[in-house]
Order: C-alpha cells, then sequence, then structure tokens
C-alpha cells in the first residue's frame, strides 16, 4: 500500500478499437453521447450510437445545440454529426429522439472469440450525409480501366453493408476510420439549420493475431493496411471525396450538399491526363466549418484553401490559398468595427494563422 498522499501507476495493455472478444456486450458508455448536470455531475441520460464498437467510428465530434421547431414544437435539441454519417439527433433535456431512431439487424463477425452486436441504431432523419456501405456503385469510374482496377482491387476482401465487422481476411470499411464527420464537427444557425463537412474515403480494417506485449487482445488491427487505393495510388473510391451539406434540423430533410475543397494528388494523376474531372473533387479531412449571421459558411475541408459558401444555396463564394494544409475549423471575431475570419494551416515550422478581412 503506498503512503498517504502518494500514489504509484504501471504501464497496462490496452485492448483494441477493431476487436472486442475481451469486452463483450455493447460496451456502454463507448460511442455514446451522454448528458449530466453541469452543476453536480449527476447522469441525466445517454445514448449509445454504435454497440460494441468495431470501426473507429467513436463521437468524435463536439455535440451541437441548436433550437429547432419539430411539428409545431419548439425544441432545445442537441446534435451529434458522427463518424457513422448520421446526425444524431435529440431533446436535450430529455434524451429523446427527434425522429425515430430504429435498431436494425446488421452483419455477424467472423473473428474467433468475437460477439458483434446483433443490431445497430439507423436513424430514420436526416438522412445520411456521406456514402455508407462499399459497393460497386461508389467506386471510381473515370474510365473503363481505372473501374476494372477498383474492382480487382476490392475482390480479396469482405465488404458490404454499413457496419459489416472486421474479419481476418480484411473488410473494407466505409466510412472509413476518420468518418463521416470528425473532430471538426457540425455549425448551427438560428435557423436550425446544420452544417457538416464529411469525408468520403475508405479504409480496410483487417484482423490479425497480436503481440500480447502490446495488446490485452487476441487479435489487432494491421494498421499497415488501412489506406486502401488502387495500385496506381488513385483512391478507390469516385468523388467528391469531401462534402458540405446544410440540413435542416426542423425537418431533417437536406437542403443542399457541395464538394468542398480539391484533391490535388487526383487531379494531376498521370493516369487521369486527358480524362474531363469536375470541377471540384472535395478534399479529404478532420476540419468542420464556422456560419455567419450575414450567411455565409467558411471552412477548408482539410484543404489548403479557405472557402465561404452561401449557407442558403451552397454557391462557392470566394476561396483563398493558405499556402498549405489546413486540418483546423476558422474562428471570427470583430475588432474596430471589422469582423475577421482566422484560420490555422501548416505544421511544424510552417504552421502559421491567416487572417482575412473586407478592405472596408
Amino acid at each position: 500500500m503506498p503512503s498517504a498522499g502518494f500514489f504509484t501507476c504501471r504501464w497496462a495493455r490496452q485492448s483494441n478499437d477493431f476487436y472486442g472478444g475481451h469486452r463483450k456486450g455493447s460496451n456502454l458508455f463507448a460511442e455514446s453521447l451522454l448528458c449530466l448536470r453541469a452543476d453536480t455531475g449527476e447522469y441525466v441520460w445517454h445514448y449509445q450510437i454504435v454497440h460494441h464498437g468495431l470501426w473507429d467510428w467513436d463521437l468524435g465530434s463536439p455535440p451541437t445545440l441548436m433550437t429547432v421547431t419539430v411539428d409545431g414544437v419548439a425544441i432545445d435539441a442537441v446534435a451529434a454529426p458522427s463518424k457513422v454519417g448520421f446526425v444524431y439527433a435529440f431533446d436535450r433535456v430529455t434524451g429523446e429522439p427527434l425522429w425515430p431512431i430504429e435498431e436494425r439487424a446488421v452483419p455477424a463477425s467472423d473473428v474467433p472469440g468475437e460477439v458483434a452486436a446483433a443490431t445497430q441504431p439507423f436513424p430514420t432523419r436526416p438522412a445520411p450525409f456521406t456514402p455508407q456501405g462499399l459497393s460497386e456503385d461508389v467506386l471510381i469510374n473515370f474510365t473503363p480501366e481505372l473501374r476494372a482496377q477498383a474492382l480487382e482491387t476490392i475482390a480479396p476482401y469482405r465488404y458490404g453493408e454499413l457496419f459489416t465487422p472486421p474479419s481476418l481476411q480484411g473488410t473494407i470499411s466505409l466510412p472509413g476510420i476518420i468518418g463521416g464527420a470528425n473532430y471538426g464537427g457540425g455549425a448551427a444557425d438560428p435557423n436550425g439549420v446544420l452544417y457538416v463537412k464529411s469525408t468520403n474515403q475508405a479504409f480496410l480494417i483487417k484482423i490479425k493475431e497480436s503481440d500480447p506485449a502490446l495488446v490485452e487482445a487476441d487479435y489487432d488491427a494491421d494498421l499497415s493496411v488501412l489506406s486502401i487505393r488502387l495500385p496506381n495510388g488513385l483512391p478507390l473510391l469516385k468523388p467528391p471525396y469531401g462534402t458540405l451539406t446544410a440540413i435542416d434540423m426542423n425537418s431533417g430533410e437536406h437542403l443542399w450538399q457541395v464538394p468542398v475543397g480539391d484533391s490535388t494528388n487526383v487531379r494531376f494523376h498521370a493516369a487521369l491526363r486527358g480524362v474531363e474531372l469536375p470541377d471540384r473533387l472535395g478534399a479529404i479531412g478532420h476540419s468542420g466549418p464556422i456560419v455567419t449571421a450575414s450567411g455565409l459558411v467558411f471552412v477548408t475541408g482539410g484543404s489548403r484553401s479557405l472557402h465561404a459558401f452561401d449557407a442558403s444555396s451552397g454557391d462557392e463564394l470566394w476561396s483563398a490559398d493558405l499556402g498549405g494544409r489546413s486540418g483546423a475549423n476558422p474562428m471570427t471575431y470583430a475588432a474596430d468595427g471589422r469582423q475577421f475570419v482566422v484560420i490555422a494551416s501548416g505544421s511544424g515550422r510552417n504552421a502559421k494563422l491567416t487572417a482575412f478581412a473586407r478592405p472596408d
């Protein structure tokens, strides 16, 4: 027993995100939205968005507080954009979903010792803001040759509907481990519209026997093969690779969705020389937007540019090159009667803050 005023600690082996054979059950309160009283810490309610998580689909986004009107009733709500690609929306006082969330049957695991959850929660509204589950329909299709390469690339692996579990064979997961939405979260305006940046990227989760000195489980994911691309380095999927979606949280309906940012590694790839590409391919990235009272949405999307969109239409109004990639959310403030928007970009010695404002 240590002396009073002291504590002891030791390095401990850890379980992992992708194999749950040593943590059977739903694993509350993992992948959960939790409501506590701020003054006492008392538990009020919770909702688990993924049972017995196996995909690293935690709620990486901070929840967004907003007031909405559903079926004529004003509700103080909380909306949680997720890596899964759903927005989970609740009355933040009672924990009641704004719209029904259904438990639906999902595929079983074939990994020894694993017992994946038999059902998972599916919100009936809003609709998903990113592709879910891998099918041939979402594969790259710029040319017949590239589509054939994509089909050949996925052939050795398990894939299919949302919540298809990781496997020894290797399972292609869509969304990937960065989502969907990630730590950037959503931005809400006073009209009850939520703006969410999303990434469209598949990951390969291949299970292997673990090193018992490192992981407290029989199996773990082979992290060296998480990225899955064509042999020439092009993405497995067709664009857009990043989108910005406006969702009316009063009705649960999408208002618009547009690509945000670009992917220069795709646009200037030798295999696409002479191929007509979309004006914006979209960018992979964790960052999120801000929305201003003047009706502008600012976001980088994970690219090297800051973009301004019309909040009502999704039209891109302006962009500026930052000189380096940005994984940050913009911020805004006013000084001397002018409004500024500031964004962080770059890394290490090249990290910087850039401020923008109208000349007047």
